[in-house]
């Protein structure tokens, strides 16, 4: 063996070995404070990769569950107050049941049901702009299908699940008309004397001594009782309906015989009833019930627009082409999954009573807004739209209950479930094991400590070659 002092191999080797063994000792100190086994790319490059992903994932998930969880209160706080619109309807249902038990009702009596439900639909209206989760209102429409019309004829009411976005084109091919008749005789002079006149089965009394003007204003005072509406005109004394459509009518009788000077209907029984709407929307039949036209089909299916009177004739509606009708789909959209376009959506229509029971068949009043019961006869049309509007937002809790459980929460319980197991892998990847890394950590620990001695021996080493110098 050759003693050398200018090179010392023996400690330069101990030398690396410790530095090995200190570097293996901190990186398992490293692992042990951090918990993490990949702290750098360094640390494993795939795995590194493979862990981010995973984590960006992990992260969305969560999001996502939490998306859910806001989108269900939304719904909830929807459906609340669909089910107190619900309980207000079953009670003006029961108010119009009670106006159609007419054998025992007077005057006074349909006035304060009518009067009943006039608060109650304004109760409904009232909800329908106030209810809000957060500052996003929820049952005005805003939620659902919007319109806006070019023609201020024409009213957009409300659109359908199935109703696409676009500019569709409304057209009137056959005026809807209300019920009307004019006195066969027109009044020239004051009423000779009393007389009783039939209105829809209400008799008003007109007295002697009323001008035309004064029978106008007479007849108007039973407006709510009759659902007519008496004007002057230059042909003499007019009654209409207030609504449009085939199920309008009037009938009127007097006591007295037609003259000059009596209210000119005479003593003979007369009759009319109005005709329904017929047009088009975006060039295709819509159907029409009334004043209202709604699309059957196409794109524009489920639009429902309502189409003003004429100016110079207030018995027939507009006619023509009426301009566009700009439909827009504002459904609530919520983000319920981790990745980009994993959505879910739905559409919350509009609860405004002039949106619901529109354009029932059987039914002389076009929407919810409209009904009346101060006449047995009223009462029963009345029915009719009060159940269409109370199955229309029992089918709107249908589908808002279905999408909260087939959808959100069916979405939620599903990522829960991804969620545990995409930890779990990641933290395979990624996380320290323990046990494992102790044991490392103890060796190398065990290992700086032997080569601290081995590195300070060969360092001894060159010391012996001063021996031989003595």
């Amino acid at each position: 063996m050759s003693l050398t002092i200018t090179n010392n191999v023996g400690a330069l080797n101990a030398r690396n070995n410790l530095n090995r063994s200190s570097n293996a000792l901190n990186k398992s100190i490293e692992r042990l404070s951090t918990g993490f086994k990949v702290n750098r790319g360094a640390d494993g490059p795939a795995a590194l990769v493979i862990s981010e992903k995973q984590r960006a994932q992990i992260a969305g998930l969560r999001t996502a569950i939490d998306n859910t969880e806001k989108a269900v209160a939304v719904v909830q706080t929807a459906e609340g107050a669909l089910n107190e619109i619900n309980s207000i309807l079953i009670k003006v249902r029961s108010l119009a049941l009670d106006s159609a038990n007419s054998g025992v009702n007077d005057a006074d009596a349909f006035a304060a049901n009518q009067a009943e439900i006039d608060n109650a639909l304004d109760t409904i209206n009232r909800i329908a702009a106030n209810t809000q989760f957060g500052e996003k209102t929820l049952l005005d429409g805003s939620a659902g299908v919007t319109g806006t019309t070019s023609d201020t004829d024409v009213t957009f009411l409300k659109g359908g699940s199935n109703t696409s976005d676009g500019t569709y084109a409304v057209a009137i091919t056959t005026q809807g008309e209300r019920a009307n008749i004019t006195a066969g005789t027109s009044q020239t002079g004051n009423l000779a004397a009393d007389e009783v006149l039939s209105v829809n089965g209400v008799s008003i009394t007109l007295n002697s001594g009323l001008s035309r003007a004064g029978v106008v204003a007479r007849i108007n005072e039973f407006t709510d009782q009759t659902g007519v509406v008496a004007e002057d005109i230059s042909g003499g004394t007019r009654l209409r309906s207030i609504e449009f459509g085939s199920e309008a009518e009037i009938e009127v009788v007097s006591d007295t015989a037609a003259a000059g000077t009596s209210s000119g209907f005479g003593t003979t029984l007369d009759t009319d009833q109005g005709a329904n709407i017929a047009g088009t929307i975006d060039g295709v039949a819509a159907s029409g019930k009334g004043n209202t036209l709604t699309s059957v089909s196409g794109s524009s299916k489920g639009t429902v627009v309502r189409i003003g009177e004429l100016s110079t004739n207030a018995v027939l509606t507009e006619t023509g082409a009426q301009g566009n009708v700009s439909i827009q789909n504002n459904a609530l959209v919520f983000q319920i999954g981790a990745n980009q376009n994993q959505t879910a959506q739905i559409s919350i229509q509009s609860v405004n009573a002039d949106a619901m029971g529109v354009a029932v068949t059987g039914s002389k009043f076009n929407s919810l807004n409209e009904i009346d019961v101060t006449s047995f006869d009223n009462a029963q049309d009345a029915l009719k739209v009060i159940d269409a509007s109370i199955d229309e937002l029992s089918n709107m809790r249908g589908e808002l209950g279905a999408f909260q459980s087939n959808t959100l929460e069916s979405i939620a319980n599903n990522m829960r479930s991804t969620l545990e197991n995409t930890v779990n892998a990641e933290s395979v990847i990624r996380d320290t094991d323990f046990a494992e890394e102790i044991s490392k950590f103890t060796n190398n620990q065990i290992l700086v400590q032997a080569g601290t001695s081995v590195l300070s021996s060969a360092n001894q080493t060159s010391q012996s070659v001063l021996s031989l110098l003595q």
